[in-house]
């Protein structure tokens, strides 16, 4: 039986929210402190394109795609909110959105991979 891929690009994305995690996490330490620069990891996407997925097709009716058509846009890297005096460039509220984001983003991998590992247990036992 040959790889699921469906695990791999999971386990890519839970590894992703972790380091995101990390870097919202020491932002939020680092609230207060002077000259502290707000940091980030680059977005999911990029790391998805560095791997160069390709749909399988197993039938010639299954509906192909080029690599053009599934490529995604760029998103900017926003700047933070604000700047203070100190020169801390910290956004809590902008962190604490990125913190929501990354606990909506794990959820839903998670019940995904849920869902599929259900489904093939079912395809399993027949």
């Amino acid at each position: 039986m040959e790889p699921i891929q469906l695990f791999d690009l999971a386990a890519k994305k839970a590894n992703w929210l972790a380091v995101r995690q990390n870097a919202v996490s020491q932002n939020i330490a680092n609230a207060n402190t002077p000259r502290y620069t707000a940091v980030d990891i680059q977005p999911f996407e990029a790391v998805v394109s560095k791997t160069h997925l390709t749909l399988a097709s197993t039938t010639p009716g299954h509906i192909t795609a080029t690599p053009a058509e599934t490529m995604t846009a760029k998103q900017r890297k926003s700047d933070s909110w604000s700047t203070v005096h100190s020169g801390n460039s910290v956004s809590v509220e902008q962190e604490m959105l990125k913190a929501g984001d990354i606990n909506r983003d794990y959820s839903l991998t998670t019940n995904i991979v849920k869902s599929f590992h259900r489904m093939m247990t079912m395809a399993m036992k027949g």
